[in-house]
């Protein structure tokens, strides 16, 4: 039997005071990872932080096939997580910061267990352009699937641009990031699991699976809809989503190196 709770406090404390470690020392299981997940989220919650929503991972097929796997992944997010529109993010907080171009979905209504798109979307009360920062907390920037689930699927922070009236085909908008003016990534949101509805769909019955369903007012981050890139200081980061507008953030000038 693994300790889950001693894992989960070195996770939390990596993230929290932003210091590589290592990789879990064995294998554990899909079902060990995300009660790692939990107890570590939990430890958040003590400090005063508050659930707002879920974000998912390994949303597209590629990154399915890179992993070895056929399910996508999920982590929490937290009112702690939640930078403002145009806001700087300290970028000495990070391990190694990475962001992704994204779909932000705002619920108002429950969405639980097995649901149709369509059903999914009647709960939908707003979609944004959004823009993730990710951060595995393990050293040298290598994971196994269960580590990044224990390590709430590498969530860290997340920026939501204006949110829009969400009856309309989002599914294959144009997209493009760009870091201090620089395009790095042009891609659609049909990447993400052909169609971002469907993410919403997988949200709803694999939070329920885990006795958390979806919330009225829970915001639900759709996935990566290119590669991430890696951040730097004193960049200038945005997504324009076609017919959403953009979303974007800047990171601090300082930097401080690290073992």
């Amino acid at each position: 039997m693994i300790d889950i709770t001693a894992i989960a406090e070195r996770l939390d404390e990596a993230a929290r005071t932003a210091s590589a470690t290592p990789q879990l020392e064995e294998p554990i299981s899909l079902e060990e990872a995300y009660a790692v997940q939990a107890a570590s989220l939990e430890r958040r919650y003590a400090r005063g932080e508050k659930r707002i929503g879920i974000k998912m991972g390994l949303t597209s097929r590629a990154k399915m096939t890179q992993m070895g796997v056929e399910e996508v992944i999920w982590g929490r997010l937290t009112d702690a997580m939640l930078v403002e529109d145009g806001d700087t993010i300290d970028f000495p907080a990070y391990v190694h910061p990475r962001v992704e171009p994204e779909i932000a979905f705002l619920l108002d209504r429950p969405l639980t267990g097995r649901v149709t798109p369509m059903q999914a979307l009647e709960a939908v009360a707003a979609i944004a352009p959004a823009l993730e920062i990710i951060d595995s907390r393990y050293e040298n920037f290598k994971f196994s699937l269960t580590d990044v689930i224990a390590d709430n699927s590498s969530s860290s922070n997340f920026v939501v641009g204006p949110w829009s009236d969400p009856h309309r085909d989002f599914s294959n908008l144009g997209l493009i990031l760009r870091l201090s003016g620089v395009v790095k990534q042009i891609g659609s949101s049909a990447a993400i699991l052909g169609d971002p509805i469907r993410s919403l769909v997988a949200a709803a019955r694999l939070t329920s699976e885990a006795g958390e369903p979806l919330q009225a007012g829970d915001i639900v981050l759709a996935g990566g809809a290119t590669a991430a890139e890696a951040l730097s200081p004193g960049q200038h980061v945005q997504v324009a989503i076609q017919n959403l507008g953009s979303a974007n953030f800047r990171t601090s000038e300082h930097f401080e190196e690290r073992d």
